[in-house]
């Protein structure tokens, strides 16, 4: 697949390689990453990468598009099969870009809208102040429960009452537990505020069927395109045909130009193999994985943010351990292990030197392994930060994970 690149630019095909290897030889446990199949890589390096699109199909500022144009729609229908989603947009090229696109559409300047907390789960664009949606929006932050780490659905609504803002956003980046979006649904109609998730880590889950999927009867819903639900790195935005002409403006041409076609060509392969049967089995697996070493680090003593997790994810209390987020990931990746260093409820460090760590089950559960592998995750991971500080150890570990990863290697 890569001949030419290697014939022509060795450093790049090296390096390129090289990150092959790493992905192979450690342990993912980063849970918005997953591994995507050859026939994605195949799309995303094909031919519509030259093409210029500006506009949907069958309305562009371009000629030429007539094939393009059944790539663009064969991506957008079957996303919406997948979702049951009136209409979808497959044009977005990240989750911010997304989501900057739903609030323009439903929003404007200044008026008030609700995301969960960064610290406590949220994303940057959940109306964080150092991010746009904090800056052009008044965004009010809601929390979790300090006692089980959970979302407290009368605590919500109390504040949506008092509050009553104009959009109410659910769907996290770092939320370990199943989350109830009919509750959601019923607190926005109580005061007619727009209901929107944001379902970028759980799209996978929600599509098969594991977790609840708000896109019927949710206003909008964003999403990545990666992460669970296993395609290329990008984004799509679904809602009611009520808002489709206004979410369509905003993303062109309110916010893009060109559609990268290539992409989308990508996510429609993605798109089908999600609605394989058998996609349906790996997102159940993706959880029980995820329940599995969840167990497993709790009989080795760590804390976990709420308990436990009913999603893909995993927040790891490390200070209760003694032990730093960065530290932990830093050990972690010299063993081979990588993870990301991650805020908890009611953090009491900072984002650059939290108490946790995030993990995840995707980019294992795509490489084949299951319960009795989680097993042996853990105890790699509990060895690697007891000798966080023994650089030789580290070392040690990373051999005997690079030893165990060759039974599962997903690209040969």
């Amino acid at each position: 697949m890569f001949e030419n690149i290697q014939k022509q630019d060795k450093v790049i095909y090296d390096l390129i390689m090289a990150e092959k290897e790493r992905q192979m030889d450690g342990i993912e446990l980063i849970p918005s990453e997953n591994l995507v199949s050859m026939a994605v890589l195949e799309a995303l390096g094909s031919f519509p990468t030259n093409k210029y699109a500006e506009g949907y199909p069958n309305k562009r500022y371009y000629g030429g598009n007539e094939v393009i144009d059944k790539i663009e729609t064969l991506a957008i229908d079957r996303l919406k099969q997948l979702f049951s989603a009136e209409h979808a947009n497959v044009q977005p090229n990240s989750g911010s870009p997304a989501n900057m696109a739903m609030y323009s559409a439903l929003l404007s300047p200044g008026d008030k809208a609700m995301g969960l907390k960064l610290t406590e789960g949220g994303h940057l664009t959940h109306g964080h102040k150092v991010n746009f949606s904090g800056k052009m929006y008044n965004f009010i932050q809601y929390g979790v429960d300090k006692e089980t780490e959970l979302l407290d659905y009368d605590a919500i609504r109390k504040q949506v009452l008092a509050e009553k803002p104009k959009l109410v956003l659910s769907g996290y980046t770092a939320y370990p537990r199943a989350i109830d979006f009919k509750e959601f649904r019923k607190i926005c109609d109580e005061i007619g505020a727009f209901c929107v998730a944001d379902i970028a880590h759980i799209a996978g889950l929600c599509a098969a069927g594991v977790h609840e999927n708000p896109v019927p009867y949710f206003d909008v819903v964003t999403t990545t395109t990666h992460k669970t639900l296993r395609g290329p790195r990008s984004a799509a935005i679904m809602c009611k045909k009520e808002f489709a002409e206004r979410i369509d403006k905003a993303v062109f041409p309110g916010l893009q130009g060109g559609p990268h076609e290539h992409v989308i060509a990508a996510k429609a392969v993605a798109f089908k193999e999600a609605l394989a049967p058998e996609f349906k089995e790996y997102a159940s697996q993706i959880v029980k994985n995820a329940r599995a070493l969840a167990e497993s680090l709790q009989s080795y003593g760590y804390r976990l943010v709420s308990g436990g997790t009913d999603n893909h994810l995993i927040l790891v209390d490390v200070r209760k351990s003694g032990i730093s987020g960065i530290e932990a990931e830093k050990a972690l990746e010299k063993a081979g292990i990588y993870c990301n260093k991650n805020t908890i409820p009611y953090e009491t460090g900072s984002p650059w030197d939290p108490s946790g760590i995030r993990i995840g089950t995707p980019v294992l559960t795509t490489r084949g392994m299951k319960e009795n592998e989680m097993k042996q995750v853990a105890e790699y991971m509990h060895l690697a930060l007891a000798n966080r500080q023994n650089e030789p150890k580290l070392a040690q570990i990373k051999i005997k994970v690079k030893d165990f990863c060759k039974d599962f290697l997903f690209y040969k």
